[in-house]
């Protein structure tokens, strides 16, 4: 069974390493809502729908046409995200207690990388960085994109989104300066609710059922989703995304995300932290995930 790491976290019985994933979690709606599948070895081969076998009515004394469906096998890697979080013993001689300035500089060093794994989930591009995943900009193709041609927002274009994903999606994901375009589009629907919540009693907007999600910023302070794509750099983008296991979008992880207390090092007077995470991510089915581009902002 397949969780995610915020749920995953609550059998670990290591403080630290608990501590860590609620920051990961609280700083990333990616990491509070994508299951993790546990896979051996450093990746996985799985099988994608291609194309369904045929089927027909038959009179009688007739025959069926045989046919089968069409299996494409894929593949995904595990990728190594992580870094060391060093405190100098001159800090900690001089304005107190060790444990309490290590903890507050190994939560920035976990934001960053629930950040850092967050951006590539959406941009990740392993043509032009081998040591990343490719991200759903990457893989989305075909009727997958809706491209609003660089026009404003409708609620066509969101329900055009929300039919691309099979079934229906699980979140809506966008900036939020996407999102206020969104409630200009949806004020007075029936179908829009401001009373949800997410894993933290955090408010949350919902569209007919499915909650509108924000992403923010990378480690850097760029917007990820901002309204910076584009040949003018000033269109946006919203995805429609079902999570799930060997069957929608999944993260892939082998082991769980590794905090380690080294300690002292001999290479220079600091005590080091170091955060480890083998990671990466799969679109198991063709319309696990739609993304609608294109979008500029209303005067």
């Amino acid at each position: 069974m397949a969780l995610t790491i915020l749920e995953a976290s609550k059998l670990s019985n290591d403080v630290l390493q608990r501590g860590v994933i609620e920051t990961f979690a609280r700083n990333s709606v990616i990491f509070e809502l994508l299951p993790f599948q546990e896979i051996a070895g450093n990746a996985y081969k799985y099988n994608q729908e291609g194309t369904l076998p045929g089927i027909a009515f038959r009179g009688e004394n007739e025959g069926y046409t045989e046919s089968v469906g069409v299996i494409n096998q894929a593949s995904e890697g595990l990728y190594i995200l992580g870094g060391d979080v060093d405190v100098d013993k001159f800090i900690v001689a001089t304005r107190g207690n060790l444990q309490d300035i290590r903890a507050i500089h190994t939560g920035m060093k976990a934001k960053a990388l629930s950040l850092a794994y967050t951006k590539s989930f959406f941009k990740g591009d392993n043509s032009t960085n081998t040591k990343e995943f490719n991200g759903l900009e990457k893989r989305l193709t075909g009727k997958q994109i809706i491209d609003a041609s660089d026009a404003n927002l409708t609620l066509a274009m969101i329900d055009e989104l929300i039919d691309a994903v099979e079934g229906e999606p699980d979140v809506l994901l966008m900036s939020k300066a996407m999102r206020r375009e969104v409630k200009k589009v949806l004020q007075g629907s029936q179908h829009y609710i401001e009373n949800g919540s997410d894993a933290f009693g955090r408010p949350v907007s919902t569209y007919g059922g499915i909650p509108i999600r924000i992403v923010e910023t990378d480690a850097s302070g760029n917007e990820i989703l901002g309204f910076t794509e584009g040949a003018s750099s000033n269109t946006a983008s919203i995805y429609a995304v079902k999570f799930g296991a060997e069957e929608y979008v999944s993260g892939l992880r082998n082991g769980m995300i590794n905090v380690r207390d080294l300690g002292e090092i001999d290479a220079k007077p600091v005590f080091r932290t170091r955060i480890e995470f083998y990671c990466g991510m799969a679109v198991f089915h063709p319309r696990a995930a739609a993304r609608l581009m294109g979008v500029t902002k209303s005067i």
